[in-house]
């Protein structure tokens, strides 16, 4: 009864451990398919095939989009002005700049000898306050031309705020996945390498929605000032300056003039004189004979 007993027992541990055995195999298995499908969608999120919305993906986080689109237009503008004179036009220009809270980012001016008096100034003006620095340009001289160019990155700047977050959250995966891995040690790099090109990407993404905030914050208006073109002459030059000297052409010119006219008459003289001597000589010898 006894050896019966102790029979069934074995069996029944037997039983039970084959049972067990798959169980903990899949449990080793387990944390294997994670990074896995983890490191995958880092590898789409690098290659740039993470697309907002649930539908037709088969990425492990889905992107959340934002309730609404942010009213964001960036604004450029490049305006003409014609000044009676270039150093206090470009005062004005710097004045009016700090006045509406910018500032002057790049200035180019052109002032050599034989050239139009220009500048160039790229001014930085705050988004709300672009009208009023167009405004503003009237007093400054005579305004010849304006120009001005709005984009709206609205769409862009929430979708690549949506693609941050996607990949912020699959950072967080990889953070706790890595601190609870204690497998291989070319698994646990395999982790990390994910989690660097995540937050390669996070970076990239928080560097295009600071430029797309500072330029819709600021926007870019180039003012080009230069002085009148002259009537006579050209620019850069004195009006009288030129006057006197297209006398003195004009006096080299008739000089030349009257130098070649004496290859012709000088030889026609000649000629006629020849013949007068002649006539006067034959008549003479007429009349004494």
């Amino acid at each position: 009864m006894r050896l019966f007993f102790l029979a069934a027992v074995i069996l029944t541990g037997c039983t039970l451990a084959r049972r067990e055995a798959p169980s903990a195999e899949r449990q080793e298995r387990a944390p294997a398919a994670a990074p896995a499908a983890l490191m995958a969608q880092a590898d789409r999120l690098v290659a740039g095939r993470v697309r907002r919305g649930t539908g037709g993906t088969e990425d492990v986080l889905t992107i959340r989009p934002a309730a609404e689109t942010p009213n964001m237009v960036i604004r450029t503008g490049v305006a003409s002005v014609e000044v009676d004179s270039l150093e206090p036009a470009v005062a004005l220009v710097r004045s009016l700049a700090s006045r509406l809270g910018g500032y002057v980012a790049n200035t180019t001016m052109q002032t050599g000898r034989g050239e139009l008096r220009s500048a160039s100034l790229e001014v930085k003006i705050p988004a709300a306050r672009f009208d009023e620095a167009l405004s503003a340009l009237m007093p400054i001289g005579k305004l010849e031309s304006v120009n001005v160019n709005a984009e709206d990155v609205g769409e862009e700047f929430t979708d690549v705020t949506a693609r941050m977050e996607n990949a912020r959250r699959l950072e967080s995966r990889l953070i706790d996945l890595l601190a609870a891995r204690t497998g291989k040690l070319k698994d646990v790099l395999e982790v990390e390498q994910a989690l660097a090109r995540v937050r390669e990407e996070i970076e990239r993404y928080e560097g295009r929605l600071r430029y797309l905030r500072a330029h819709a914050d600021m926007s870019t208006l180039t003012i080009n000032v230069h002085e009148p073109v002259p009537v006579v002459g050209h620019a850069g030059s004195s009006v009288l300056g030129e006057a006197f000297k297209q006398a003195w052409r004009n006096f080299v010119d008739l000089v030349a003039l009257c130098i070649r006219s004496l290859g012709v008459v000088l030889p026609v003289g000649l000629v006629a004189a020849a013949a007068w001597l002649a006539y006067e000589r034959r008549r003479r010898a007429r009349a004494t004979a």
